[in-house]
């Protein structure tokens, strides 16, 4: 096994993908694409299926043995795109190797498997970070302003809904498949010192599955707020909307519209109250509705993959944590191990204890 060299400030990164299965090419187009990298490998336990996704990619090396790439000393990172339960093997074997780490979404199958990721790079001064996509959307780019601007006020709420009619996953339930998309975007644009504390969940089998295809989770956060996510397998139309609630405006994203993704709306509920109302006055809050204008910003439309690998880059080259570091991960592992206990326990709240020491 070898290590790899240091870097120079102009080499291009040499990457190795691991997995091409469904998300395995995409990250291969956006490596090969980008001028930072030099995409070398695609590793695959199907070398076959590799070299069909590798196409038109032919000074790209397919290979069925992970080994040829943590002995290939000219690779610096890899980008793993494997099954969830392998991701912790996998990683830990390219972190030891001297590798730079890109995991997909979750980090790993579990918070101990994750915290031993984390724990090992930080040991050995390596980039570990969890490909949560949307974050790099131009979309969730500007919502994480306009919270960390102050322009929403005071966060409310959050409503998330993430449905279609999906692939029932064998091995993970619903949660698990795409709640990760939801709290992550949520770890993302929290402005700082308002982090969830608790949560719980509900979900259902309707079709004897042997797992939730449909949940909803309710999450607390520290400033009073609270987020609801609603994911589902079996719904018959596709959905993908979060609403973000603050107390001067609210934004909606619908990232299913092109032409509009982003709203924001100066309207809403102002409730005038004072400290010196007797009893009988508080029952008869003055309630007025405020119905402002609709602004949609006008966002760039750029691949969030795109951004995502160059943020990869960046976090190996300058050794700064990446904006969805393994820590990140590890906070949204918490919050999806919380659910499953949730589950087990009929909906019971279930305390997060994590999240505020690992930001």
């Amino acid at each position: 096994m070898s290590i790899s060299p240091a870097l120079t400030e102009t080499e291009p990164i040499g990457i190795a993908v691991i997995g091409s299965g469904y998300w395995g090419p995409n990250l291969v187009r956006n490596f090969a694409a980008s001028p930072s990298f030099h995409l070398r490998w695609l590793c695959d336990l199907d070398r076959s299926r590799a070299e069909r996704a590798l196409g038109r990619y032919s000074t790209v090396a397919a290979t069925d043995r992970f080994a040829d790439v943590l002995d290939d000393p000219a690779v610096h990172a890899v980008a793993i795109a494997t099954p969830a339960g392998t991701h912790r093997d996998v990683a830990l074997a390219a972190l030891r190797a001297g590798k730079h780490v890109l995991v997909e979404k979750p980090l790993a199958a579990s918070y101990a498997d994750g915290l031993v990721l984390v724990e090992e790079a930080d040991r050995l001064g390596l980039t570990l970070m969890c490909d949560h996509t949307y974050c790099y959307t131009p979309a969730v780019q500007r919502i994480r302003d306009l919270l960390g601007s102050g322009e929403l006020g005071e966060l409310h709420y959050v409503d998330s809904v993430r449905i279609n009619l999906g692939l029932v996953q064998k091995d993970i339930d619903v949660i698990w498949d795409l709640a990760p998309h939801d709290l992550s975007v949520l770890d993302y644009v929290l402005p700082e010192g308002n982090v969830p504390v608790a949560l719980s969940a509900f979900g259902a089998d309707p079709i004897g599955a042997g797992r939730s295809c449909v949940a909803y989770l309710t999450v607390r956060l520290s400033g009073g707020g609270i987020v609801h996510v609603h994911v589902n397998w079996l719904s018959p139309v596709k959905v993908r909307t979060m609403l973000i609630g603050g107390s001067r405006r609210t934004v909606v994203w619908d990232d299913l519209n092109p032409t509009q993704r982003v709203s924001v709306f100066d309207r809403g509920v102002d409730v005038s109250a004072g400290p010196d109302l007797d009893a009988d006055e508080r029952r008869d809050l003055l309630v007025s509705y405020r119905s402002g204008d609709i602004v949609s910003p006008a966002l760039l439309e750029r691949e969030a993959l795109r951004s995502m690998v160059e943020e990869f880059a960046s976090a190996i080259r300058t050794g700064k944590a990446a904006a969805t570091d393994g820590r990140s991960g590890l906070r949204i592992l918490e919050m999806l191990e919380a659910a499953t206990q949730s589950l087990a326990q009929d909906g019971a709240l279930v305390p997060l204890s994590a999240a505020e020491a690992l930001r």
